[in-house]
């Protein structure tokens, strides 16, 4: 959808479908519509059985400019007018090529709650239309005109949304795309293509990352004729401070076939979101670019494929990582972890970096205890853990606090290596974090988000139609905003 400010005086343009959102007990009176419209919408509500319960929904035909009315409940936070637009841009026809969102519903606050329906409207009208080639050139995005008392003041708050609203769908159209056209070599130099947006980007290709005994990382990709990369980017939003105030870790695994412990083929098909992480990573970095945040922030990703073949690691390999521990392969489904370790320990010893959020589609363990409804949150720093649950309930992309002791973490020992890469049948999700917390040093503040379980929907919702969710680029934004905020 494309959105285009207009000032008041301007009028609604002729033909334009009228969009207003509302409050269940201001359906009762109408007062938020011209005279002469009340009797007919009037009429027409009373007809459709229209309250203005939240995610209810009335078009009314008539007159130069059909009306929409869409209903909000007795709730006007942020979420509630998310979905809301969400909702309108799933459900407008297409004879709706304009649409004018009207102020006149909201008495206060105006600019905010245009922003965060039109920012809704992003998120839940998002398509991934790249290789339909039969529908694709017959739809076209409609026209938002969101009217403004000042201009310039919509436009900048809009703006941020915006940005916001594209770095998500960035990631989602990284998560759809199929795993023979997003090789990790594709994918790099796609991220490289972000530069322009005003990010530092360093690819380290196969040769560098042999070079600098990336041997978990590269330990997985053996099995592949694509070759791993890992991407590094960089945001320095704040000059004056030289640190990098947070790092971001994320999981790129371009199609996981489990490798020689090769999983079943039921679903193996969702395997090329085994990215997301790494999707959500570089969607973050963007997001802080667009929206010029004034925070340091640096990101990696390790882009592997994880597949099966002659030259592919082994149940009963043994490995040495970058951080000098070794690692007893005992499933090479659990490769995930490989990769992140590795490039945890980089991030620490290479750029020094002390507050750490890592994030991973990494447990099928998570997914069986939190469904589709919370990603898995271990930490071990606690003070972080309420920041975190905040922000996910703000954004909707909540996390719960699972647990890692000493007790999960003996059972990764190994009688032949430093550590085994699985801890048994029980608690998968504690021991993946566990081994995780094994290639993190003792004084860095570190985040582990597993994603599993939330990167896909099943069915699809006001803000997110059915497929990628990229879950994460909204908490983590939100996270670092309060973080920058208090600091």
């Amino acid at each position: 959808m494309r959105t285009e400010v207009v000032s008041e005086q301007e009028g609604i343009p002729q033909g334009a479908s009228i969009v207003y959102v509302v409050k269940s007990h201001q359906i009762k009176s109408l007062s938020f519509l011209p005279e002469p419209m009340r009797t007919t919408v009037r009429q027409s509500v009373k007809q459709s059985g229209f309250k203005g319960k939240e995610n209810e929904y009335c078009r009314i035909f008539g007159g130069d400019h059909p009306i929409v009315l869409v209903g909000l409940g007795d709730q006007t936070d942020h979420l509630s007018l998310q979905k809301a637009g969400g909702m309108i841009a799933q459900k407008l026809s297409k004879e709706d090529k304009q649409i004018f969102l009207s102020r006149d519903p909201f008495s206060k606050n105006a600019d905010d709650c245009l922003c965060q329906v039109v920012y809704g409207a992003l998120l839940g009208g998002y398509r991934f239309l790249k290789y339909k080639t039969l529908k694709k050139n017959e739809e076209s995005e409609p026209v938002w005109y969101v009217p403004a008392s000042n201009g310039d003041t919509l436009i900048q708050m809009l703006n941020s949304y915006m940005f916001l609203a594209e770095a998500v769908n960035k990631a989602r159209d990284f998560c759809n795309e199929p795993a023979n056209c997003l090789t990790p070599s594709v994918f790099a130099d796609q991220i490289h293509s972000l530069e322009k947006m005003g990010l530092e980007i360093e690819i380290l290709t196969p040769d560098i990352l042999k070079e600098k005994h990336f041997n978990l990382l590269c330990g997985v990709a053996q099995g592949s004729q694509n070759e791993p990369r890992v991407v590094i980017l960089k945001w320095m939003g704040n000059p004056r401070n030289k640190a990098y105030e947070w790092g971001l870790v994320g999981k790129g695994v371009t199609f996981d076939s489990g490798g020689i412990s090769l999983k079943s083929s039921a679903g193996m098909g969702d395997m090329k979101q085994d990215m997301t992480g790494a999707a959500v990573v570089v969607a973050s970095l963007q997001a802080l670019a667009l929206q010029k945040k004034k925070i340091n922030v640096i990101g990696i990703v390790g882009l592997v494929e994880n597949m099966p073949s002659g030259s592919a690691i082994r149940p009963g390999d043994i490995l040495k990582s970058l951080s000098g521990q070794t690692v007893e392969v005992l499933n090479t489904d659990a490769e995930g972890r490989l990769v992140l370790a590795d490039c945890l320990t980089y991030l620490q010893e290479v750029f020094d970096v002390r507050k750490i959020i890592d994030i991973a589609t990494l447990t099928g363990a998570t997914q069986m205890a939190l469904g589709s409804e919370y990603a898995g949150l271990f930490t071990n720093t606690p003070k972080w853990i309420e920041d975190m649950i905040k922000a996910g309930q703000e954004t909707d992309e909540k996390v719960w606090p699972l647990p890692i002791n000493k007790a999960y973490d003996k059972m990764l020992d190994s009688s032949v290596a430093d550590m085994k890469n699985i801890g048994g049948r029980y608690a998968g999700g504690s021991t993946a974090a566990c081994f995780l917390q094994r290639f993190i040093k003792a004084q860095t503040e570190w985040i582990h988000l597993d994603i599993a379980g939330v990167d896909v929907a099943e069915e699809k919702s006001p803000l997110c139609p059915k497929g990628a969710t990229a879950f994460g680029v909204r908490l983590l934004n939100a996270f670092l905003e309060s973080y920058h905020l208090s600091h």
